[in-house]
């Protein structure tokens, strides 16, 4: 089991940055890769960015490339989503995810079910 921890989410203006942290805990040798999901209102969860243990592959939604990049730092078994240039549609509760996929050096882990652990999320609020 692999268990999983966000922080840093909160109310944030239109055009401000948020820093989001998860910890993973556990056997997190089985982690290959970290996902970041988000899900705003009556809508459904959608992939937000993909990173490989090793942190050598990313894979960004084309609806925040330029503005969300995610990172890790494996010696702290913590991924980071750093979001930049934050609008209104960006509010969502953001959830890190954790796969078991044999790495094959790419990470477009887009579904849900390439993912086999959870956190249990942060809300993240942008005002206009």
């Amino acid at each position: 089991q692999v268990q999983l921890v966000e922080s840093g989410g909160g109310l944030v203006q239109a055009g401000g940055s948020l820093r989001l942290s998860c910890v993973a805990s556990g056997r997190t040798a089985s982690a290959r890769a970290m996902g970041w999901f988000r899900q705003a209102p009556g809508k459904e969860r959608e992939f937000v960015a993909a990173i490989s243990w090793n942190g050598a592959s990313t894979y960004v939604e084309d609806s925040v490339k330029g503005r969300f990049t995610i990172s890790r730092d494996s010696a702290k078994n913590t991924v980071y989503l750093q979001m930049n240039s934050l609008n209104s549609e960006d509010t969502a509760v953001y959830s890190c995810a954790a796969s078991s996929r044999y790495y094959s050096g790419s990470v477009d882990y887009t579904g849900t079910h390439d993912y086999a652990y959870w956190g249990q999320g942060t809300q993240v609020t942008v005002s206009s």
